[in-house]
């Protein structure tokens, strides 16, 4: 029998970004209560909420201060009560974030550590002492600078991201079974699973030791992940919480290689699937539209697809909250139209695994246009751009990296129509509106049969259809065409049907051999086929089925 979550169309939610209920100008519970019905309407049928639970907000609400309870700023737990009886009731399932590396400076664990060394909490932290007061060691955390922070005490404490967020100490069992406790809360209250942040931190170097950098700099902890050890921290996550339900666990999980794919994301892995971070995005290459530019990202695609096909699942998404757009990651600005953009949709959301769409995306939005780095909020592109200051080095490079691929972009307000703030808050917007809102914008689109929004509500709907469903979640894929330039066109097989993706990544006309089957979805108003060929328009996107 398919699992559910392999028929799964799943749309994320910035809950600050989202729609605002009461005027404060942030997103909350209440506002995503009264966007259902235009979520159930677009087809989706899971939703991700990032993190609502109370936490100061340093790192947008990755730093948890309250495990159990919501962040006023969001609302109350009767109203996330309410969100998930209101989902309920449109056969949608809610996933939450978990974030269980770190915890917030202020959250009461780490505040008893800090106020009593011997006490029971300490030894949810990893703190460390020098004899000469410096660091214990080179690492270099992924929002900048040191891993290690000092207390007034003189101890270190560890923090793979923000000095606000202290690693929690896996290696207590004690811990642990808090952790456990807490996913079981949320799991008996009719949650029906999580994204798990940053999993492949939890487990670290023992030893602690520096590392050679060659260039005096840090050693970026990006290279830590996925330690050896990690297997039995996650066995047992497994077996004392997920597995008792029927739940989907999603994980962010940098570092697992196709050794440990298995492990992680197979038949009786740690998570239902992984994300599939391979092929989400084209940096590095200077022009997008360049034929050699696409046939590289193509070839990470299909090397990606053929190897989860035999190993596991994934989750394919091209956006998230720590993307930029896809319309900007993967389309030069001059191709940037609807055809592009709905091929891109095209492209993805037949592919092996469960496609997630990030808000905003089903309408196009874009990388907003940043002055300087005051009207970043990311706590990332904030730390490296005054680090490269204090290093002498060139801090607009960093901006200009911000600019193009920064969190950010995907942070700012969704776009529901061309009133006052794009309809996201009747009060003052806690990042700025992107000013394109009204040229994009929800209210318009859907007065639109032929705009991007209509056009993503006929994917998901194909992606669901019971005629077509089984082949999408449990049929093989086989690249198909692979020699001719810029196209990228796939089958999807099980038994007798036969399910065709053919993308012209080209802005410009192509001809191919012609494919069998009827088409089921176009984003082309035309059709066109000459003496056995099938003559693609620029950005053309059809589906067959036979």
């Amino acid at each position: 029998m398919t699992e559910w979550w392999k028929n799964a169309v799943v749309y994320q939610i910035y809950p600050k970004s989202f729609k605002d209920s009461n005027g404060d100008g942030i997103g909350d519970l209440d506002g995503i209560t009264e966007k259902l019905d235009y979520l159930n309407d677009l087809g989706v049928n899971v939703i991700w909420i990032n993190p609502i639970y109370c936490s100061p907000m340093a790192d947008n609400g990755y730093d948890i201060s309250d495990y159990y309870r919501v962040n006023p700023i969001f609302g109350c737990n009767e109203d996330m009560e309410r969100l998930l009886a209101e989902a309920g009731k449109r056969n949608i399932k809610i996933l939450l974030d978990l974030v269980v590396n770190h915890c917030s400076d202020e959250h009461p664990w780490f505040q008893k550590a800090v106020a009593d060394p011997d006490c029971e909490e300490a030894g949810y932290f990893y703190f460390k002492t020098t004899s000469d007061g410096k660091a214990p060691n080179n690492w270099r955390s992924n929002f900048g600078g040191s891993v290690w922070s000092q207390l007034p005490d003189q101890r270190w404490y560890y923090h793979t991201f923000s000095s606000k967020q202290p690693d929690l100490n896996w290696e207590n069992p004690k811990l642990r079974e808090k952790i456990y406790d807490m996913i079981n809360w949320w799991l008996d209250k009719g949650v029906a699973g999580f994204r798990i942040d940053a999993i492949t931190f939890i487990k670290k170097d023992l030893t602690f030791a520096s590392r050679e950098t060659g260039d005096g700099h840090l050693y970026p902890i990006e290279n830590l992940t996925d330690y050896p050890g990690i297997d039995a921290f996650l066995s047992e996550l497994k077996e004392k919480t997920f597995s008792r339900y029927d739940c989907m666990t999603v994980a962010e999980a940098p570092g697992v290689g196709e050794k440990t794919f298995r492990s992680y994301a197979g038949k009786d892995g740690f998570f239902s699937m992984i994300f599939d971070f391979n092929w989400e995005n084209m940096e590095g290459e200077t022009d997008k539209s360049d034929t050699a530019a696409v046939d590289r990202w193509k070839d990470k695609i299909f090397q990606s697809q053929k190897f989860t096909y035999k190993n596991g699942w994934s989750g394919v998404f091209l956006e998230n909250h720590d993307q930029s757009r896809c319309a900007n990651k993967f389309l030069e600005e001059k191709c940037r139209n609807y055809s592009s953009i709905t091929a891109l949709a095209v492209l993805y959301f037949f592919l092996y695994g469960t496609p997630f769409i990030y808000q905003g995306q089903e309408i196009g939005m874009r990388n907003a246009l940043w002055k300087n780095i005051d009207e970043m909020d990311d706590l990332r592109a904030k730390g490296m751009y005054y680090e490269a200051i204090e290093r002498n080095d060139d801090p607009d490079k960093v901006l200009k990296y911000f600019e193009e691929l920064g969190r950010d972009n995907a942070r700012t307000p969704m776009q529901w129509n061309d009133n006052a703030n794009a309809g996201f808050t009747e009060g003052t917007p806690w990042m700025k509106v992107n000013e394109n809102y009204p040229a994009i914008n929800v209210a318009e689109q859907e007065q639109n049969p032929s705009s991007i929004l209509s056009f993503y509500k006929k994917v998901t709907r194909l992606r669901r259809d019971p005629k077509y469903r089984e082949t999408f979640a449990e049929g093989s894929f086989s690249p198909l065409y692979e020699n001719i330039p810029a196209l990228i066109a796939y089958t999807r097989k099980r038994d007798v049907q036969t399910i065709t993706v053919i993308v012209n990544f080209k802005n410009e006309c192509q001809a191919i051999p012609s494919v069998n089957g009827k088409c089921i979805l176009n984003n082309n108003d035309s059709l066109l086929t000459k003496e056995n060929r099938l003559l693609l328009q620029p950005y053309q996107a059809i589906v067959f089925a036979d």
